[in-house]
């Protein structure tokens, strides 16, 4: 068959099809390399536009290399590809090994950090999706959910999703975004890694109930930092999961050695117990209230905090395993040596108008805890620093972190506290030190990001200021603000 297009192409045998769309072999006296024809139909109450997206310089995509019409199909040309993920994993017996699954994680997600800064979404990420082009693990199919989508009744618009990996806000027909790419990476990492899929349906109203409500079952023989990175990817809430880039350089740091062996027993034991704790709170509708939203994100606070508190007390208890620790609720502990005191308060939810009649933030607090370090009051009245932890969008709309902070009285204040600097809750007295005027309190600390795969500089800055407070060496700051905190948060 022949088929005139851009170049003329000669159509072979057919090599795949689906619900949108068959695939056959092509060649042309004007295209040195194999390649295919996918032939879409015409489906009513769908444009031609709908599956194109300008791709132009995004790296690991099948490009596009001719289009055009039939009578009844769009037509779109690509280079042939060795092979799909999905046959790569029909040829090998068991999971991919750690090294080569991390390979085809980040070779996708390379191509998802691309797309989200273009605000493209791919909406129906597969292993059928990705396939092998020239060395590297490639995204195909851009613009066939979209273009399903628009032909088909919103009573049976679940055929234009594949259920197996499609993500929460997909069950609700919410506004498709990165974070429900991201969503569909973390079930093919998932499925890599164990040859299993995190929810097994099988039938559709079971796919839904699962990806809204249940937690996949723990993900054994797997590197702690990268199991606690692909069950962030399944987090319920698109906010909480992390963002393309994140998740890229997240990747890069599973696939290093551990920093020590006690952070990496730390890491295995915690992820035990994120598992245990389950997704308790996440159930949500197909049009989640705004309790119901804040309440996954809370329930994401708490799994992320519990990592840092474990990371952290794990570290300190080893270097000065003569402290004697308390364990307070939650994920909240006491540390003490000598007469000074480390204790991590468990996370509290926040209201949702904590700021009272002050002019609130621009970003959104969902939770807070706080570190304190308590020493006996020296001459000068002073007993010890404390800083704010807030699960908040601090710095990306729509992206939520723990984040560290303190705060201090306002030099034109002649007020001396007990600590400097010192911890706020999100209410009146820390709106006032956000605000883009002046009042009686500032920010001491610029918003630093407290993430589990980067604790290094976070745990030696606590451990060296606890070692100061047991020696009696802890002063007040020579200088506030210690470090220059403008610009580290958003402002209206």
């Amino acid at each position: 068959m022949q088929l005139q297009l851009g170049k003329e192409w000669e159509l072979g045998e057919r090599i795949d099809g689906g619900g949108f769309g068959q695939v056959y072999a092509a060649k042309s006296a004007d295209y040195d390399s194999a390649a295919v024809v996918k032939l879409v139909p015409k489906a009513p109450g769908a444009e031609r536009e709908l599956l194109f997206a300008d791709l132009t310089g995004v790296r690991n995509v099948v490009p596009i290399i001719d289009q055009g019409e039939t009578e009844n199909s769009w037509a779109l040309v690509m280079p042939r590809a060795e092979k799909s993920l999905r046959q790569h994993l029909a040829e090998i017996a068991g999971p991919l090994g750690i090294a080569e699954a991390v390979t085809v994680l980040s070779d996708i997600a390379v191509a998802l950090t691309d797309l989200d800064g273009r605000r493209v979404v791919h909406r129906d990420l597969k292993p059928e999706n990705v396939l092998l082009l020239d060395g590297h693990w490639c995204l195909a199919d851009f613009g066939i959910s979209r273009y399903a989508e628009a032909t088909t009744a919103p009573d049976t618009r679940q055929y234009a999703m594949s259920p197996p990996y499609a993500a929460p806000e997909r069950w609700r027909y919410q506004r498709a975004s990165s974070a429900t790419d991201v969503y569909s990476l973390g079930v093919i990492a998932y499925e890599l890694l164990s040859r299993s899929l995190p929810f097994k349906g099988p039938d559709l109203h079971e796919f839904r109930q699962q990806h809204l409500e249940s937690t996949p079952a723990y993900l054994s023989n797997v590197p702690a930092t990268l199991g606690a990175l692909i069950e962030e990817c399944l987090y319920k809430a698109p906010e909480a999961r992390p963002s393309p880039s994140n998740l890229l350089a997240r990747l890069a740091r599973a696939a290093e050695a551990p920093p020590s062996v006690g952070l990496a027993k730390l890491e295995g034991a915690n992820r035990v117990n994120v598992i245990q704790r389950g997704e308790t709170g996440r159930q949500e509708s197909a049009y989640r209230s705004e309790a119901e939203r804040r309440k996954a994100l809370l329930d994401a606070a708490t799994q992320g905090l519990t990592r840092v508190a474990d990371a952290l007390k794990e570290a300190l208890t080893q270097a000065a395993p003569s402290a004697s620790l308390s364990k307070g609720p939650g994920p909240g502990w006491t540390i003490q040596i000598s007469q000074a005191q480390l204790r991590l308060a468990p996370p509290v939810a926040t209201p949702l108008k904590p700021w009272e009649s002050w002019s609130p933030p621009a970003f959104e607090v969902i939770a807070h805890s706080a570190l304190s370090l308590q020493i006996p009051a020296n001459r000068s009245g002073y007993e010890g620093r404390s800083h704010s932890l807030w699960y908040c969008d601090a710095q990306e709309s729509g992206r939520y972190q723990w984040f560290e902070t303190a705060f201090m009285n306002s030099p034109l204040i002649a007020k001396v506290g007990r600590q400097d600097p010192f911890a706020l809750n999100p209410g009146a007295e820390s709106a006032k030190a956000v605000w883009n005027g002046m009042a009686e309190f500032q920010v001491a600390w610029p918003f630093t990001v407290v993430s589990i795969g980067d604790l290094d500089e976070f745990i030696s800055r606590w451990a060296g200021w606890f070692a100061d407070a047991a020696q009696g060496q802890l002063n007040r700051p020579s200088a506030m603000p210690e470090r220059q905190p403008q610009g580290s948060w958003r402002q209206y």
